[in-house]
């Protein structure tokens, strides 16, 4: 096993398989050392998606769970990219989170502390990252959380 594969065992993090594509685009693109990994939405362990609009149907917790599974899979898409070696990964440079929410909600920073929290516990100071955190009306599929990311990335 890699480091960071004893890191998500230690963690009891179980990747899943990458999720396909709902649309006319690629989970991920590589140039010049950088992994963007198009957004992922927040599926469970059981492959149920994770709905609703926050501060209307749900609370920042579910926000925030919701967060975290979108990490989940953005780990999955980037696995999956560098061929199941983490350990590739120098840093998370970026993570951009959007929040289904009603126009009144505020927490969107809290919400998406569950993805960042999520890679810090994963990768240590190379999980540290710049970040946007992002109200809109809705998201594909009616997912509560979609979540993107850019990284850093060592040679094969």
């Amino acid at each position: 096993m890699t480091i960071i594969a004893d890191r998500l065992a230690e963690l009891n993090i179980v990747l899943p398989s990458p999720a396909a594509p709902i649309a006319a685009y690629v989970p991920t693109v590589e140039a010049n050392g950088m992994l963007y990994v198009s957004g992922q939405l927040p599926f469970r362990a059981d492959g149920s998606l994770i709905t609703g609009h926050l501060g209307v149907d749900y609370d920042v917790e579910h926000g925030r769970q919701a967060a975290e599974r979108c990490a989940i899979m953005l780990l999955a898409q980037i696995s999956a990219a560098l061929g199941g070696n983490l350990d590739r990964v120098e840093r998370i440079v970026k993570l951009g989170v959007f929040v289904a929410c009603d126009s009144h909600f505020t927490d969107q920073p809290k919400v998406a502390n569950g993805a960042s929290e999520l890679m810090v516990a994963v990768f240590g100071d190379a999980g540290r990252h710049a970040r946007s955190a992002v109200g809109v009306p809705v998201l594909p599929l009616n997912a509560a959380v979609e979540a993107d990311a850019v990284v850093a990335i060592r040679p094969a």
